[in-house]
């Protein structure tokens, strides 16, 4: 970038409101530094990690912009709803710690703020890359997020996983897209993350009254498979498309296993073990101010079954 250029983005940035970036985390070495270089242009960082075992702390706490916080995780909308309140400045931009703001997207992002923003949240979408390479088909083709809102005006509801973002209002699609290294360093790591967020998954669901039968057991992965697939186009990923629907497979499998054993139990008398739930009012208090709130993302709706 030349030295016009970087005069230009000085001068935008002077014009523009105060923007608040905020990451949450786990166990993020490998990603969380590149994940904050792409938000450095934004006057302050949050970054909300659960207890990390690894150096993602030690590599977050380098960089001088951040404001670091450690907190029990109990999902992601509890987790982001609880970073919200530590924020200093009047706009959001929110980032998992595999996510990357693009510099298209900076771009976009800071020229709309400058002329004056029409709306209160907007939508971007995800470019999904497993190992290295895009995946453009495999049901995540219309992988969107609403990412970028005004303080106060969006918030996530209750639930373990696949939390819905609610906004104040429509939250239209920006042009430019962020990036999404869902799987990058570490295959196994992320197979095992798909049966952790199964249980969640499953903790939900039973929250909710679902009590899937054997044949729901069966039939969801498989229906799942045939879906990203088949009808969504994976067959065009290659080998990776094959390998990436079936482990999208292999998470409702284990969703739906444990809710039936759960259920085969408790006709036994044993109650299922469930993960702790936020069900502290404060971290969702800010729903309630929300007039004509609409939906606008679910953290992960691509993997939804």
């Amino acid at each position: 970038m030349d030295a016009e250029t970087d005069m230009t983005t000085l001068e935008d940035s002077r014009k523009r409101p105060k923007v608040s970036g905020l990451v949450t985390c786990f166990n993020e070495e490998y990603n969380i530094g590149a994940c904050i270089e792409s938000l450095l242009w934004c006057e302050e960082i949050i970054v909300v990690d659960s207890f990390s075992t690894d150096r993602t702390p030690k590599i977050a706490r380098s960089y001088d912009k951040v404001r670091f916080f450690q907190r029990t995780y109990f999902g992601a909308g509890a987790q982001k709803n609880w970073a919200m309140k530590h924020v200093r400045y009047p706009w959001i931009f929110l980032l998992d710690s595999d996510e990357r703001c693009t510099p298209s997207l900076r771009a976009e992002v800071e020229d709309l703020l400058v002329r004056g923003s029409q709306h209160d949240a907007y939508t971007i979408n995800r470019d999904v890359y497993f190992l290295g390479k895009r995946i453009k088909y495999s049901g995540w083709q219309r992988d969107r997020v609403a990412r970028i809102f005004k303080t106060g005006s969006a918030y996530y509801e209750n639930r373990r996983v696949h939390s819905l973002l609610h906004t104040s209002g429509e939250a239209p699609i920006l042009k430019n897209s962020m990036e999404h290294h869902m799987v990058d360093l570490s295959f196994d790591d992320y197979a095992f993350r798909l049966a952790k967020y199964g249980y969640w998954g499953a903790a939900q669901g039973w929250r909710d009254g679902k009590r899937p039968n054997a044949l729901e057991v069966a039939l969801r992965p498989l229906w799942r498979f045939f879906r990203t697939y088949i009808i969504q186009f994976g067959i065009l990923d290659g080998g990776r498309g094959l390998v990436f629907c079936a482990l999208q497979a292999y998470s409702a499998y284990m969703k739906y296993a444990i809710l039936w054993s759960w259920q085969t139990n408790a006709a036994r008398g044993i109650e299922p073990n469930l993960p702790d739930f936020d069900d502290e009012d404060a971290t969702w208090i800010g729903l309630e101010g929300l007039d004509g709130a609409e939906d606008e993302d679910a953290e992960g709706s691509s993997s939804g079954d």
